[in-house]
């Protein structure tokens, strides 16, 4: 997966000195929603550039707050729950502000609207396959569920996304050109994620 690759010593050392301010791991997980609800209001008012810079700043907050917890022997349950749940809520505001931004019209025939829904959808069924393949024990184990994996998870998903703002500040069209191509991709991981639950 793509997000480990940024776990190294200098993102410890960084979150070594952030830990020293004095927030719990779980702090900077709710703080991530900060930059986001503000990156939304910039999309809805047509600021695409302040959007990128400010789901960036969440995305960094994201990352800082797992390893806070690694480099300060506080990880939990209860704090990977409450960062799972407000990773989606980040997720969703984003594609909100990007539907108010990009507004209305066609791509490849297709309404905006449905460009979007299927990357709602896509993005909603990558995670739910995976809980659900555990909740149903078709798949056993923290090692087999890193194992379903796919094409595109939530970072990469977002990192692909934060790509297509920055080629928007261009071209609207390249932004909803990314889109689409999140939205397909999306919805492949969650047919592999079932195919693998189907074979386990």
């Amino acid at each position: 997966m793509l997000k480990a690759k940024f776990k190294s010593e200098q993102t410890d050392k960084l979150a070594g000195g952030l830990a020293r301010l004095g927030l719990s791991p779980n702090a900077w997980t709710v703080l991530s929603l900060v930059p986001a609800l503000a990156g939304m209001a910039a999309l809805v008012y047509g600021r695409l550039a302040w959007g990128l810079v400010l789901f960036s700043l969440s995305a960094f907050i994201d990352i800082v707050d797992g390893t806070v917890a690694r480099v300060t022997h506080q990880s939990s349950t209860k704090g990977a729950f409450i960062d799972g749940v407000v990773d989606r809520y980040v997720e969703m505001l984003l594609y909100l502000g990007l539907l108010v931004y990009v507004g209305r019209g066609e791509y490849l025939g297709l309404p905006n609207e449905v460009w979007f829904m299927l990357l709602f959808f896509g993005s909603l069924m990558t995670t739910f396959v995976r809980a659900y393949a555990d909740h149903r024990g078709l798949v056993k184990g923290e090692a087999a569920l890193k194992k379903m994996g796919g094409l595109l998870e939530r970072f990469e998903r977002l990192m692909l996304l934060y790509a297509g703002m920055f080629l928007g500040l261009f071209n609207t069209s390249w932004l909803m050109m990314v889109i689409v191509i999140t939205a397909v991709l999306a919805n492949a991981t969650a047919l592999q994620r079932i195919a693998f639950a189907l074979r386990r």
